[in-house]
Order: C-alpha cells, then sequence, then structure tokens
C-alpha cells in the first residue's frame, strides 16, 4: 500500500498544483467567474474580502500550497482537506453546468461539475486514510480502556495489599493468643503436677 499511496498522491495533486499555479499567475482569468460566488462567501464571513480577485488568488495559493502538501506526503489529510474545501467553491463558480443554454456547452460544463465531484471523493478518501494506522478515535477509545484497567489494577492491588496486611495482622494476633494459650495451658499442667508432687 505505501507504493500505491506514494504513485496515487502526486496524481491527485497534480491537477491541484497545476491549476493553483496558472491560478496564481493569472487570476483576472477566472476571476469574473467567480463573482458568482464570492459575494455569498463572504457576506457570510464578515473578516473575507469581497474582492474576487483577491479570493480566487488565495484559492490557488491554498490549492498550491496544499497540492504540494499533498503530493509529498506532508501532512497528507490536511492538505485532502484543503484542497476539498478548495474544489467546492470553485466547482459552483467554474462548472455550473445549469445555467448554460447551448447545449454543447452544457455538457462540457456537466463533464467538468462531475470531474470536480469526482475529485472531492478521492480527497475525501486521502483525508480519510490513516496510513494502515487505527484511526484517532480508536487509538484513544484504547488508550483510555487501556488507562483505565490500569487504574483498576492499582486499586485491586493496593486493596488486596490492605487485606492481605489485614489478614496477616489477623493471624499474627491468633498466632499470640495461641501461643499465650498454649502457655497457660503448660503452666496449669505445671502446677498440676507440682500439686502431686
Amino acid at each position: 500500500m505505501a507504493v500505491l499511496r506514494k504513485c496515487a498522491r502526486p496524481m491527485l495533486a497534480s491537477v491541484f498544483v497545476t491549476g493553483g499555479l496558472h491560478t496564481l499567475r493569472d487570476p483576472q482569468r477566472v476571476a469574473p467567474a467567480a463573482e458568482a460566488v464570492t459575494a455569498p462567501v463572504a457576506s457570510r464571513i464578515p473578516w473575507l474580502t469581497e474582492d474576487p480577485e483577491r479570493l480566487v488568488r488565495v484559492n490557488g495559493a491554498v490549492q498550491l500550497g496544499a497540492g504540494l502538501m499533498l503530493a509529498t506526503g506532508r501532512v497528507p489529510r490536511v492538505a485532502a482537506l484543503a484542497l476539498a474545501g478548495t474544489l467546492v467553491p470553485t466547482t459552483l463558480a467554474g462548472h455550473a453546468w445549469w445555467k448554460e443554454k447551448d447545449p454543447e456547452r452544457r455538457a462540457a460544463q456537466r463533464t467538468q461539475f462531475v470531474k470536480n465531484v469526482s475529485l472531492l471523493g478521492g480527497l475525501l478518501i486521502a483525508a480519510a486514510d490513516t496510513h494502515g494506522k487505527p484511526s484517532v478515535a480508536y487509538r484513544t477509545r484504547t488508550r483510555t480502556a487501556a488507562v483505565a484497567g490500569r487504574r483498576a489494577a492499582r486499586r485491586t492491588r493496593r486493596d488486596a495489599t490492605k487485606a492481605l496486611s489485614g489478614a496477616a495482622g489477623d493471624a499474627a494476633e491468633t498466632v499470640r493468643s495461641l501461643t499465650e494459650s498454649a502457655q497457660n495451658a503448660v503452666a496449669r499442667q505445671q502446677k498440676a503436677v507440682a500439686r502431686r508432687i
């Protein structure tokens, strides 16, 4: 699987690296198409600028950076999520096939839209890939169970030590009382023998 990941990640990332680079070099090319998405997004996120060209540049920079990170295997899960986040507005802005009137352009945009949805699916799989290791949730549950097991073992050991200490004290007291009883019995026998003499 390691070889498959090393080959598949750069292949998946290549479209984002090239697209991000082109967008950074020439944001005016895609800024008009992004205007339909930038205004609603900027209205929902107050600190985000409404300038489509700047948002397109930021989107391109994220795609380039996260694409390189995914391709090189540096925090690939986070990179895949970042790419998935940039792909949604890109797809909605650039490939709104339902708005096209011309049948040929509509078909071409629908193909690009479906391609981006497929890329989104691949990115979500890459984001969920744990390299064959258990997930963080599983490791947390396992670690929590192990900690609880160690605590229970410590409590049991402490309780057993107390019980054995108590039992040892009880046993010592029993031995003392038996010794006293035996000594008293021996003393009585000696007195009885002494009276006979």
